[in-house]
């Protein structure tokens, strides 16, 4: 209960049974102490092997960032919290006055993208439970496509059913496609709904078939584009990256005549493809953003912004009444800029093959920076308010009256708006602006979502992190290795750009928000460097195997002891907390597989395209990530095989070390089985099990390499390169 007897919206509940993690935490910073102890004590000589003495310092080096770095995550998860909200005291007050919300859905290609998949989100985020007048959704196609138009004008009729249908029976999930493949037909015991139930899947079905067989036609045939005078604005000239600006309003939720089969008003539902030029550059998603910032302060202006990617589609048609409560609350609310939902995806196997999940970073490590400050903005399933998005600082008059929000619509006509929209999503429109500076989503970096959100909050606002019992969105993960790399070499590559430029976290947000959020954005904006550790971690003790060369203490010594504590208290907490997460032994298992390739790989172009940008030999790019896998791709995804199919150079390095370590511990083997030298298995116990358990979690790498005939095994060029690059290694190793 808050001051004089008021019940707030949401409340606030640390996380209880911390006491272990910190003993833990504890007992592993001891040990690490003593691992650092044991390193200076036992440097080797001035006589010894020079090779041995660059070795030991590298190592020694790797371990100190290793230590640095685990810091960091236990600041993170020293405290965690966790948010509630009260939906129905939100109803009790304020249902007559609840602020107008703007949902952006950003798509870029319908290749990759498939305008299916796209407008079930879009249908999606229009059932939600809030007023209809109160919602707008806009549909933003980067791509320039008429055939991502046509299908959100199906979309627009079919909701006139839909609708109704998601309020009649109070259905979750509200995408029809995630509802119909998920929930069995009903029983005959509900007569009705079983009759409703039918009809609406068969107008889905219907729906379905026209937009994926014009889909692969590839063209809208002369008929449909009749129907609709936005088909008008596509011509014979028009590119995806060259054309005007488009902007429909193909639902005006301020017509009387816009209702639903029951007679109910449906949300305004626009289309925008901002205008695109080959001189001017598109500043990828974020331009996309801003262009829709514009255009709908125009239209609808909803005083609350709510982005989704057009892959992550509603979950739950109560969350946007949640981030509401953050906003409306009257102790707290007018000091929130943004309400960050947590990431979950659709389409994960058993066992999380490759480790997209998140499960421990949502779970813990989220609520965790929100104790610290507040998360980071995600770029998807986050509530914005709109003025913080324009720029706005905090202070203590930004208190609003939310009763007014209902009268910011424009008066302008349907045809009057989109004229005049026009301009606001022109290439043009932003020059000797603020936007992308001040203003919006800022540009030059591969990660606009972070490097706003933090801009936010150091303009001195709070953000918030909500992970309700049912999740908010629902995304699709990666289905294959390349993929997921790809898609963490950008994420890495954009945070390390973040902490070298004036917006450093620990620069940019000196003074403006808490050390504790500088130094939890440091987690992640010093990804890409831990690659240098990880590298060198994993080749070269197991390279100074072949030279008999030891860099860690013989197995009967005392000073085994804190490294074999730290080792396996280190894993075991984790394997322990990934199982109270509802994971898997084998889900844990891949998750360290995962993390050591995107460590040595991912993070390792991330950190040299960096490098190269600063230098001026690179530019900032943007790879958006594939939606869409042929048959045996899904099939050996579903089967938990994992993915190698196209060269790439990311799997020759994979390749290379994981044929380092197996050439390394057979020679080993054979020195200890076949020539008995049970001096070296003291000496190396360390670096051969070391060794050994990179071997073991490589395995479905040889797999890859050797044993497999299908499609998505490693490219016969890899295979060569990667085994002349491991023995030229390890023979100037040994000689």
């Amino acid at each position: 209960m808050g001051k004089d007897g008021y019940l707030p919206l949401f409340e606030t509940k640390v996380a209880k049974g911390r006491i272990l993690f910190r003993c833990y935490a504890a007992s592993m910073f001891v040990g690490i102490i003593f691992i650092w102890v044991y390193r200076v004590v036992h440097f080797p000589p001035a006589g010894a092997r020079v090779l041995r003495r660059w070795a030991w310092t590298g190592l020694f080096l790797s371990e100190l960032w290793f230590s640095f770095y685990w810091f960091l995550t236990q600041l993170v998860r020293w405290n965690p919290i966790y948010r509630y909200t009260f939906k129905d005291r939100l109803s009790q007050r304020y249902e007559e006055v609840l602020p107008g919300i703007d949902i952006f859905v950003c798509t870029a290609d319908p290749r990759i993208e498939p305008p299916i998949m796209v407008i079930n989100t879009v249908l999606s985020v229009m059932a939600y439970n809030y007023p209809s007048q109160n919602l707008s959704v806009y549909l933003s196609d980067d791509g320039g496509s008429d055939l991502t138009f046509y299908a959100l004008l199906e979309a627009s009729r079919f909701s006139k059913h839909w609708l109704p249908f998601c309020r009649k029976f109070s259905i979750e999930p509200r995408s029809p496609a995630a509802y119909f493949s998920t929930t069995p037909e009903p029983h005959d015991s509900n007569p009705l709904m079983a009759q409703e139930w039918l009809f609406s899947k068969e107008l889905y079905e219907d729906m379905r078939n026209r937009i994926e067989t014009t889909t692969r036609l590839g063209r809208i045939s002369e008929e449909i584009r009749k129907e609709h005078k936005g088909f008008l604005e596509w011509n014979s000239a028009s590119t995806r990256h060259d054309h005007q600006s488009i902007v429909q309003i193909v639902i005006d939720g301020r017509d009387p005549k816009a209702v639903d089969s029951e007679g109910q008003p449906l949300p305004t539902l626009v289309y925008l493809s901002r205008e695109k030029r080959p001189q001017y550059h598109h500043n990828f998603k974020a331009g996309a953003m801003n262009a829709l910032i514009r255009v709908s302060s125009k239209i609808s202006n909803g005083s609350i912004i709510l982005n989704v990617d057009c892959d992550m589609y509603s979950n739950n048609s109560e969350s946007v009444r949640d981030a509401v409560c953050f906003f409306m609350d009257d102790e707290k609310g007018h000091e929130i800029a943004y309400v960050q939902f947590a990431q979950y995806h659709n389409n994960l196997t058993r066992n999380d093959l490759y480790g997209t999940c998140f499960r421990v970073i949502t779970e813990v490590d989220f609520p965790g920076l929100d104790s610290n400050g507040g998360p980071s903005y995600n770029g998807t399933g986050c509530f914005h308010r709109r003025d913080t998005l324009c720029g706005m600082k905090y202070s203590k008059e930004c208190e609003r009256e939310w009763k007014r929000e209902n009268d910011r619509r424009s008066r302008e006509s349907a045809s009057e708006l989109e004229e005049s929209c026009r301009v606001l999503a022109s290439c043009t429109y932003e020059e000797n602006t603020q936007w992308g500076k001040e203003m919006g989503l800022k540009y030059d970096c591969a990660v606009e979502d972070t490097i706003t959100g933090l801009s936010i909050q150091c303009r001195g606002w709070r953000s918030m992190y909500f992970n309700p019992e049912r999740k908010g969105f629902l995304g699709v993960a990666p289905t294959t290795l390349l993929q997921s790399l790809v898609q963490h070499k950008r994420w890495s590559e954009g945070n390390l750009q973040i902490f070298l430029s004036r917006h450093c976290p620990l620069i940019f947000g000196y003074k403006n928000v808490p050390l504790k959020l500088q130094l939890s954005y440091s987690i992640y904006n010093l990804r890409a460097v831990y690659c240098l550790a990880m590298l060198y971690y994993v080749a070269v003790p197991s390279l100074c195997l072949l030279g008999g060369i030891s860099l860690f203490p013989e197995i009967w010594s005392l000073w085994i002891l804190p490294f074999a504590y730290v080792i396996i208290a280190k894993y075991a907490y984790s394997l322990g907390e990934f199982l109270w997460l509802d994971g898997t032994i084998q889900g844990w298992w891949n998750d360290q597989r995962i993390r050591m390739f995107r460590r040595t790989t991912s993070y390792f172009f991330g950190f040299l395209d960096t490098i190269l940008r600063i230098l001026g030999f690179a530019e900032t790019t943007f790879a958006v990530t594939a939606k869409v896998c042929d048959e045996d791709v899904s099939r050996r995804y579903e089967q938990e095989i994992m993915e190698f199919g196209s060269p790439s150079p990311m799997f020759t390095i994979l390749a290379t070390l994981a044929m380092l370590n197996l050439f390394s511990f057979a020679f080993c083997v054979k020195r200890v089985v076949v020539d008995i030298q049970i001096k070296a298995l003291e000496s190396l116990a360390l670096q051969i099990i070391l060794c050994g358990l990179l071997v073991l979690i490589n395995l479905p790498v040889y797999q890859g390499l050797f044993f497999r005939k299908d499609k998505g095994a490693m490219p016969t060029s890899v295979t060569y390169k990667s085994v002349s690059l491991a023995l030229l290694a390890c023979s100037i190793a040994l000689y």
